[in-house]
């Protein structure tokens, strides 16, 4: 029996080939882009990260990016309770 060469042919309509991969509609609601937010803002990685999951959980994962949102957001208050020394500074 012969090896049989498996060809794939490319196909360009899939959802998921689409060219915008990295900009998808989910981070372009209203009028500025969620990253453009985060920049303008200087925010550190997990407070860009949690506004990141709360401003795209309507459209795309649903309940999955609050609590993506909210992993993000006990580590930010984990680190920062390590900082300040207390669970309560700035109340």
């Amino acid at each position: 029996m012969k090896n049989k060469e498996i060809k794939v042919r490319w196909n360009e309509d899939r959802p998921s080939d689409k060219p915008d991969k990295i900009n998808p509609p989910h981070y372009q609601q209203g009028k500025i882009e969620v990253i453009d937010f985060i920049l303008d803002q200087k925010m550190d990685y997990l407070t860009g990260t949690v506004q990141k999951y709360i401003a795209r959980w309507r459209f795309k994962d649903g309940v999955c990016d609050l609590k993506k949102a909210r992993w993000f957001l006990d580590k930010l208050i984990e680190k920062e309770e390590k900082i300040s020394g207390s669970p309560l500074k700035g109340k």
